[in-house]
């Protein structure tokens, strides 16, 4: 059956857009495979690891028949970057097995029977439903994923908290050292409440997939997935079970102790000043007085780095630590002039926002030096 006809550009790129979420090695074998459907001109790409599925469509199929089949999906991509750029593909499957051929180049891979793809099936009810401009979206992820723990025992920190609540769209994400919040409206009528943890592979994989213009994400929750759905890709993920911390507790209020930063003057001083920690010991020292900031680290060796800078404080000094790394992660996804600390004793936690900007807040927690 002759299935594919296309540049082999045109092919490669709704196969990237959908591997991403394959995983090297599975239980099930067919899950390293790509599910390609083909009916008429319209060949569809589907990949899945059964908690997150991808499905994009293009207009690549050639021959009368319709039908479908699965292939190897990092053989399939790896196959087509080798080939010259511009070139022509053809795919053909025929007893189990397919074709591609481009020039005097011809591969022969194995088939799985489409009929045994593990698709997910998507809810026919969701509790709530909106649109917001993918640049939108995406600026909401890049504010809290970096928060997102890894591998936690604790499940239900390694994702992203999503919470519609009226005309508000808010994403938080916490590692149990650090919280991230970020904030979004959107018009149109009132959402109904809605509070969903989303897995981080997805949040990660939407970050990579998602573009920085203004065209539409349609988001529809569901009580166990979200769906989301942009230019040609459909993105349906199950949502992480559990109980995620209430973030409105976490983020202090009524601190007095507050200095205005430029971003990058302390981003950059923070970094010189990391170079003297350690792996295992990542902290730095803050030392708040009237006028001044001091950085100040020192690891095993006895070795030391000072950085001084300029502020505009006239309040009580104050000696604080903290993970170095929790610091440059917020600061390096920033992209504002300055930002601003606030403080309450060295004993709790700091809050970090953007001057003028109520939308966003980070808070970190102290660590003993």
């Amino acid at each position: 059956m002759q299935f594919i006809q296309a540049n082999r550009d045109a092919i490669l790129k709704p196969l990237q857009t959908v591997a991403g979420i394959v995983e090297r090695r599975h239980t099930l074998p067919i899950l390293a495979n790509v599910l390609l459907r083909k009916k008429g001109p319209d060949v569809s790409f589907l990949a899945t690891d059964v908690e997150i599925q991808v499905e994009t469509t293009a207009q690549l199929g050639a021959g009368r028949e319709d039908g479908g089949t699965t292939l190897s999906a990092r053989k399939l991509i790896d196959i087509l970057r080798s080939l010259p750029d511009g070139a022509d593909v053809s795919i053909k499957v025929e007893n189990k097995r397919a074709t591609i051929q481009a020039g005097r180049s011809r591969f022969a891979l194995q088939t799985l029977d489409a009929g045994e793809f593990p698709t997910v099936a998507v809810a026919d009810r969701f509790v709530a439903s909106f649109e917001l401009p993918q640049r939108k979206l995406k600026h909401l992820i890049r504010m809290v994923h970096f928060a997102m723990a890894q591998q936690d025992i604790r499940y239900y920190l390694n994702g992203l908290l999503l919470v519609t609540d009226g005309s508000l769209v808010k994403v938080v994400a916490t590692d149990g050292h650090r919280l991230s919040y970020c904030e979004a409206s959107i018009e149109g009528a009132g959402l109904a409440r809605a509070e969903v943890i989303i897995p981080r592979k997805t949040v990660l994989e939407l970050q990579r997939l998602l573009a920085d213009g203004d065209d539409p994400v349609a988001i529809d929750v569901s009580g166990n997935q979200v769906r989301l759905r942009f230019g040609e890709v459909e993105m349906v993920s199950k949502i992480v079970e559990g109980k995620f911390p209430d973030y409105q507790r976490v983020i202090p209020q009524g601190y007095t102790k507050r200095v205005v930063l430029s971003r990058e003057a302390f981003a950059a001083s923070l970094a010189r000043a990391s170079i003297l920690t350690s792996d295992k010991f990542k902290g730095v020292r803050l030392s708040l007085s009237p006028g001044t900031l001091q950085i100040q680290t020192t690891n095993a060796e006895q070795e030391e780095a000072v950085e001084e800078l300029e502020i505009e404080y006239e309040g009580d000094a104050l000696e604080i630590g903290f993970n170095v790394s929790y610091l440059l992660d917020v600061l390096a996804n920033l992209d504002s002039a300055s930002v601003q600390m606030e403080f309450g004793d060295s004993g709790t936690s700091a809050l970090l926002t953007v001057p003028g900007d109520e939308q966003f807040r980070y808070v970190v927690m102290p660590m003993r030096i």
